[in-house]
């Protein structure tokens, strides 16, 4: 069995791999096996790994499944004790892999971890998707160390220490792969989008833990698929982030946090329309509560399971606060005014 399993998912992203793809070559074969599963691309990823990339293993998808159901459907084909999830516009770096690797040896509790992502595009800066580690609040709003909703902060080294978290970003995740099946993996239906908080939710409940290691660092592009502002990522965010608000919240806060976001979700919908002139987003948000209204029963037997399941009863990285309060009324801009 192989010890740690590097899976990208491609899907018509022959740009990314040809440029990014060998960084992960160069600074991982040594310790690790890379595979590209590629979700039916048309363009020319397909031959541009035959010709270029012979060493990095090639997993064929049928048809384009997304994110979720791609990374089920190719690591049932995988055998590994890590797999290692890891979007194609990344730039890894020398012994990135190390520290992850050690960290998940020595500590047999922790399901997943993810290195520090910084912005490719500007490299003393935290990328947006995961920055040093990812949080939740109450009504499900998730952040990070370095990044709450549009404010990115620098990297200063101000979160160079390893830190217990509740969601490990899925452009660049290690998981075991013995607690990624017993927790289901990733949730196919929900296509791509907040598919990797559900699944480390899902983790933490079970008594899992989850790590940020920032003696590991990468580069992230982010917004590669489907950029800030597209419509469709807007209706994704908001019907999965509702859908796994129900699946995974306790009993006696159920209720209460789905009435609030009721109110929380309607409000950024005429937000987006009057202040940001979007009518896509705004289209897009009605949209996502009347998909998550319409499919909620097919997730009633999820629930049971999840909640039935559950041993923690306090999830490290869900906080008891608003962070729209915090951010909007108080003015705390950065994770370490929280």
């Amino acid at each position: 069995m192989t010890k740690v399993a590097i899976v990208i998912l491609n899907w018509n992203g022959a740009k990314m791999l040809r440029k990014y793809l060998p960084t992960v070559m160069k600074f991982s074969c040594g310790e690790a096996d890379v595979y590209v599963a590629d979700n039916a691309s048309t363009d020319e990823s397909l031959d541009l790994l035959a010709s270029s990339f012979p060493d990095c293993k090639t997993i064929r998808l049928e048809r384009n499944w997304g994110f979720a159901d791609g990374y089920n459907k190719a690591l049932r084909q995988i055998e590994a004790q890590y797999y290692l999830l890891l979007n194609s516009d990344v730039e890894v770096t020398h012994h990135w892999l190390t520290p992850m690797i050690e960290f998940m040896d020595s500590h047999p509790d922790t399901a997943a971890c993810q290195p520090k992502l910084l912005s490719v595009s500007d490299k003393d800066c935290f990328e947006y998707a995961g920055a040093c580690g990812g949080f939740i609040d109450r009504y499900g709003y998730p952040f990070c160390r370095g990044r709450i909703f549009e404010t990115v902060e620098r990297d200063n080294g101000q979160y160079d220490y390893r830190q217990e978290i509740l969601w490990a970003s899925g452009a660049a995740m290690m998981v075991r792969a013995a607690d990624y099946w017993n927790a289901g993996g990733l949730d196919g239906r929900f296509f791509a989008h907040n598919e990797e908080i559900d699944l480390c939710w899902r983790l933490r409940l079970q008594g899992r833990k989850i790590y940020c290691i920032p003696e590991s660092y990468v580069y992230h592009v982010g917004g590669g698929t489907l950029p800030k502002g597209n419509p469709m990522k807007t209706f994704l965010n908001f019907r999965n982030n509702l859908t796994m608000l129900y699946k995974c919240l306790p009993e006696n806060e159920l209720r209460h946090v789905m009435r609030v976001r009721w109110w929380l979700d309607y409000l950024a919908a005429f937000q987006m329309l009057l202040l940001k002139h979007s009518p896509g987003d705004f289209k897009a948000v009605w949209q996502a509560r009347r998909a998550f209204a319409k499919w909620k029963k097919d997730f009633r037997q999820d629930r049971a399971e999840i909640q039935s399941g559950a041993t923690a009863k306090e999830i490290t990285g869900r906080t008891s606060f608003s962070l729209l309060w915090q951010y909007y009324a108080k003015g705390k801009k950065q994770f370490s005014d929280l």
